[in-house]
This record gives structure tokens, C-alpha cells and sequence, in this order.
């Protein structure tokens, strides 16, 4: 059974940085594409970028472009979301998805099989 577990969630002041944590665990984590995704209140489940199975490629979408980094360790099974010059609208769940293919489907969340619990990230004006 495949498990994913974010960590590193918490309440930040407008221009901090914080880094969340996916844990990975029941099958070979070089199988999957990572991607990590937010949901706001009231709001539909939104793409935030995606990591291909090597690391080699990433891609985000363009709100968060130039200061979210996604990285991905395969020793430790983890995945990586690296969020700089953070804003009151960045506030969010996050939630890390896994998915077996790379295509242009990354930023829709029915294509990812798995899913962690989330982690709330709240930032502060």
C-alpha cells in the first residue's frame, strides 16, 4: 500500500521561507512523478509544480515560478517543496500527489493516484 505524508507546514509572516517534506512509502519511489498541489478555503485543488521520476525536469505554475523549488531525494524517498518570499495568498492546504506518467496533464489532480493528508501552510500580512 502506497503512503505519503507531508510534514513541515505551519504559520509564517509574509516574505519567510518554509520547506515542506512528502515522505514516500510501499513502492519503489522512482516510479512516480511527484507533483504538489494546494487547496485554499473555498477554493478547488490547485497544481503547483511537478517533478519528473530523475529530478531532471520540474515545472510550476506561474504564481509560484521563481520562488517555490521542488526537489526529490531517492535515498530517502522524499520530495521536496521549497517555498521563498512566501504571500498571504500562498496560504493553503498542501497536499504532495504521485502519478506513474509525465505529460501535459500534470496540473489536473484526477490524474495522480495517491495522495497525502495535507499540511496546512498559513501565511501571515
Amino acid at each position: 500500500q502506497v503512503q505519503l505524508v507531508e510534514s513541515g507546514g505551519g504559520l509564517v509572516q509574509a516574505g519567510d521561507s518554509l520547506r515542506l517534506s512528502c515522505a514516500v512509502s510501499g513502492r519503489t519511489f522512482s516510479s512516480f512523478v511527484m507533483g504538489w498541489f494546494r487547496q485554499a478555503p473555498g477554493k478547488g485543488r490547485e497544481f503547483v509544480g511537478a517533478i519528473t521520476w530523475s529530478g531532471a525536469r520540474t515545472v510550476y505554475t506561474e504564481s509560484v515560478e521563481g520562488r517555490f523549488t521542488i526537489s526529490r531525494d531517492d535515498a530517502k524517498n522524499t520530495v521536496d517543496l521549497q517555498m521563498n518570499s512566501l504571500k498571504p495568498e500562498d496560504t493553503a492546504v498542501y497536499y504532495c500527489g504521485a502519478r506513474l506518467s509525465w505529460g501535459p496533464s500534470l496540473h489536473d489532480s484526477y490524474e495522480y493516484k495517491y495522495w497525502g493528508q495535507g499540511t496546512q501552510v498559513t501565511v501571515s500580512s
